[in-house]
């Protein structure tokens, strides 16, 4: 009940308000271009020049659509993704054609349609009920301001017939403000169902559309992908020739020379230096074996080889945080799911060691259907983000290639908790 009378007060409601009057004028332009540019375009199809004007009439269409989400964005707050770019088609028949077929286009024309009759009932309905309302609660103040002063005061055993004078009254006065108060109670739920329809209409007529949508993330996927995998081809060539193949050359080099002091190639043989040169060939193995190592884990860790509850196990046990890992998976994720999972939770544990001030983390995988959620927490500082340089855009990135998704919640203050949704298989 309290709610109902702070409704009107809220400042989604001044908003609603704001868009329900300032949606009327732009609809006026919407309707006057949709008709004037459509109906003079075809009449002038005879003559040839309907065709370039009806091109140019869906490329504004377009930008009125822009025009519209921008309005709905900063007044409303709706944030509705744009449609992808129109592709253009070489030539004459060829732009015609793509006007014709532009989706995009007809349905911000139908809109613009559509919305100059739902514009005018909204415009009509929000200014009816809150002048009303307002008029209504303050007819007390307004109704004797005419009659201050004035000699043609009805005497109080005057008898009429007249409501107006039996509306002066403290019964007629309160009915005036109860009236007042229930239409003003109601103004801003009015508004709010007629505005909600055009959220509806500007969200399925000027927004992108499902396949549009997943046409370009997919596209946007395939690009990651391919830039991902360049990415560690190019690391791992850079490790092997500026790391593990300086350690084999440096190891053939000092085997050489062992080998040139006990064949006495520079006279006596030296056991000593023999021995030296063997020592330090023995040592640049043993380094060039753990460097090999290191990388055949930066390609695939070794413990995804017993499951990824080994491997987070793993990854617990070396963070510098304390780690409280519960991994409970009915059925054993595909192996390109898994190292995607342990990447992303061994570069999360990395953060939280260098960023968060953190003093435990925890990390809980569970299984919803055919989903797995991938939950990590810490008791840090918080504060992160996509774009604070923490590596939380890569993980985004990767996941997204196998239709994932990545949640990230952290107040200042603390605690951060990211929540990674992906699929079991792919």
């Amino acid at each position: 009940m309290i709610e109902l009378f702070r409704t009107p007060f809220r400042k989604r409601s001044a908003a609603e308000l704001l868009y329900a009057l300032i949606g009327l004028p732009l609809a006026v332009i919407g309707i006057a271009y949709a008709l004037i540019a459509t109906i003079t375009s075809l009449l002038l199809t005879v003559i040839l020049l309907g065709v370039p004007l009806f091109i140019l009439a869906v490329r504004g269409a377009r930008g009125l659509g822009g025009l519209y989400r921008g309005v709905a964005r900063r007044v409303l707050g709706l944030r509705v993704d744009a449609p992808p770019p129109r592709r253009r088609r070489p030539g004459l028949l060829g732009a015609w054609t793509s006007a014709i077929t532009d989706s995009t286009g007809w349905r911000t024309l139908l809109y613009l349609l559509i919305k100059f009759p739902l514009a005018l009932l909204t415009f009509i309905c929000a200014a009816a009920f809150w002048a009303y309302g307002i008029a209504l609660i303050t007819y007390p103040i307004w109704r004797l301001l005419p009659m201050t002063g004035s000699s043609n005061v009805i005497p109080h055993h005057t008898t009429t017939s007249d409501p107006s004078i039996l509306l002066d009254t403290v019964p007629g006065i309160l009915t005036y403000l109860i009236v007042g108060l229930v239409v003003l109670m109601c103004a801003p739920w009015v508004v709010r169902g007629l505005v909600q329809l055009d959220r509806l209409l500007i969200g399925g007529l000027l927004g992108a559309t499902t396949l549009s949508e997943r046409v370009r993330d997919l596209e946007h996927i395939r690009t990651q992908a391919v830039d991902d995998a360049a990415a560690k081809l190019r690391r791992i060539e850079r490790d092997l020739h500026d790391g593990t193949q300086a350690r084999l050359v440096s190891l053939a080099m000092k085997i050489g020379l062992a080998k040139e002091e006990l064949a006495g190639v520079n006279g006596p043989v030296d056991l000593a230096a023999a021995r030296i040169a063997v020592d330090a060939a023995h040592q640049s193995a043993k380094t060039a074996l753990v460097e090999v190592r290191d990388l055949a884990r930066g390609i695939h860790p070794p413990a995804l080889d017993r499951g990824l509850d080994a491997a987070l196990a793993t990854l617990a046990a070396r963070s510098p945080v304390p780690v409280l890992l519960a991994v409970d998976l009915s059925v054993r994720p595909s192996p390109a799911v898994e190292t995607i999972a342990y990447y992303c939770v061994a570069e999360l544990l990395t953060n939280i060691a260098k960023h968060s001030g953190a003093r435990q983390a925890q990390v809980m995988v569970g299984q919803n259907g055919e989903r797995m959620l991938v939950r990590v927490t810490d008791d840090g500082a918080g504060g992160a983000c996509r774009e604070g340089g923490t590596g939380l855009v890569g993980l985004a990135e990767r996941i997204r290639t196998v239709d994932g998704h990545l949640a990230l919640d952290s107040p200042d203050g603390g605690p951060t908790v990211i929540e990674i949704d992906i699929p079991t298989h792919v």
